[in-house]
């Protein structure tokens, strides 16, 4: 009876174990920032040293920027690191390993429009712009020059219509500029020239009002390059 009791008691805690441990399937959905999209690439460039000039990071919008013009970002020795539906915190999390890691010589950091439309939950100002300057003081930190770029101009969000963001939009750009102005990083500014009189997007440069189409990263290349050029030529 005893070694039947000592079995009973040693399959329900096993059963409880098994239970108790998740599928594959949700350790994959625990990596909530993604760290294992460009773990291999990184992997890859660490191995070969042939560090980047600059590394972008960001949402979408930076994703469809590196994939949609591969050619601009090979000539200028730029590597993508943006990931669809991305917010601040999680950029944050995998920042070193996406960035400091790769011993660029300046970071893009175009964020935060993903926080305002709530894709991980509620987003105030504050929790925006501390994780955007927490970006910027890692990468000061390790002698990477910082450009801060604005949230581009959004009158709705489809997915998520009626939250009015235009103006929130309006208060985080502004903080942003007075920050890099105020800590020595370039602030590159988007939104004044591809806003329309509402604050949104203006037609010819997005289908979706979110998103750039062709022509609008066509705008958003000479500011981001004369931003980069200025970021590598101050002194310190």
């Amino acid at each position: 009876m005893r070694l039947t009791a000592k079995l009973l008691i040693l399959f329900l805690a096993m059963n409880r174990l098994w239970a108790q441990t998740p599928p594959a399937q949700d350790l994959m959905k625990q990596d909530w920032a993604n760290l294992q999209k460009y773990a291999a690439d990184n992997e890859r460039t660490l191995e070969s040293a042939n560090y980047p000039e600059v590394v972008f990071m960001g949402n979408s919008i930076t994703e469809m920027w590196a994939g949609q013009f591969p050619a601009f970002f090979e000539k200028h020795h730029f590597l993508g690191r943006g990931i669809s539906g991305q917010t601040t915190p999680q950029m944050l999390i995998r920042f070193t390993p996406d960035v400091i890691d790769l011993k660029p010589r300046a970071v893009v950091i175009l964020a935060g429009t993903n926080d305002i439309a709530g894709n991980t939950g509620f987003s105030t100002e504050k929790m925006i712009t501390d994780n955007i300057t927490a970006m910027a003081k890692l990468a000061e930190a390790q002698n990477i020059r910082v450009i801060i770029c604005s949230i581009l101009p959004v009158y709705d969000y489809a997915w998520r219509p009626g939250l009015k963001p235009a103006e929130k939009i309006i208060s985080i750009n502004k903080f942003l500029e007075t920050y890099a102005r105020e800590h020595g990083h370039v602030f590159v500014d988007f939104h004044k020239v591809m806003k329309d009189e509402r604050n949104g997007m203006q037609t010819q440069y997005s289908e979706d009002g979110v998103h750039p189409n062709t022509e609008g990263y066509r705008v958003m290349e000479p500011l981001i390059l004369k931003g980069i050029e200025k970021a590598l030529n101050t002194e310190d």
